[in-house]
């Protein structure tokens, strides 16, 4: 059955980010807990998952621009008050948790890949016993580059809906295997039995994210992919019970 990542720790169940949300996924009988990062101007790495502040807390500005005091000091819209937090606290978090990290290497507001970004979240996520329980996903080929470069760790190259439309799936299965991609994770609604075999017969693995609503999740869950991320790790686990349990009978 597939597995389910909690994506930016079940954003629609518990606010975007938020420590509430990513400790109540530490405790979810799942697999993943899925979350973004970006560095602050003075070498911290925080756990966000725009490039700015705007969109998701009561403040704005780039957080590359701003120190790491500066962007904790906002506060995450709809989540109980909290606060955003280090990539060092999200893994105290999951110290003694079974369950395992999903990290999306983001760009900058340019779209373009942090300079020597990824060999600091390498060592932070090393340096605090979690690289090995980390799988590591972008939308960037240089970043999936960049990933080859500073660790053995799996990745996956999430391909958004206009790249699979204007490359098509056999260009996205050449472009993975050309840059030593195992997987390939598509938007729920771009996914179907048909890509799902081509990018497997070629050897990848397949998986979907942005499983939010009911019919989603069942959808992928029918198709039988890897792994899915949702915004709502309580209904999908739910949902992913039923599944288990119907086939079982």
């Amino acid at each position: 059955m597939a597995r389910i990542a909690s994506h930016r720790g079940g954003t629609l169940e518990f606010g975007d980010s938020t420590t509430h949300g990513f400790a109540a996924t530490a405790r979810m009988a799942l697999e993943e807990v899925e979350f973004d990062v970006h560095p602050t101007a003075d070498g911290a790495i925080m756990v966000h998952h725009d490039a700015t502040l705007d969109g998701t807390t009561d403040r704005s500005g780039v957080i590359a621009a701003m120190s790491e005091a500066e962007v904790r000091a906002a506060v995450i819209n709809y989540g109980a008050g909290g606060h955003p937090i280090s990539l060092a606290e999200l893994c105290a978090i999951y110290a003694d948790s079974a369950v395992d990290f999903r990290c999306e290497i983001k760009p900058g507001v340019d779209g373009r890949p942090y300079e020597n970004f990824v060999p600091h979240v390498v060592e932070t996520l090393a340096r605090h016993g979690m690289l090995e329980r980390t799988i590591f996903s972008s939308f960037l080929v240089e970043s999936q580059d960049a990933l080859s470069a500073a660790t053995s760790r799996p990745k996956l190259w999430l391909v958004s809906p206009p790249v699979l439309r204007q490359l098509g799936a056999a260009a996205v299965i050449d472009v993975a295997k050309a840059h030593n991609i195992p997987e390939i994770g598509v938007h729920v609604d771009t996914a179907d039995t048909t890509l799902m075999a081509e990018v497997e017969a070629a050897g990848l693995d397949f998986g979907c994210w942005a499983a939010h609503s009911a019919r989603q999740i069942e959808k992928v869950l029918a198709l039988g992919v890897k792994v899915f991320t949702t915004d709502r790790p309580s209904l999908a686990i739910a949902i992913r019970n039923r599944f288990e349990a119907e086939t079982a009978q």
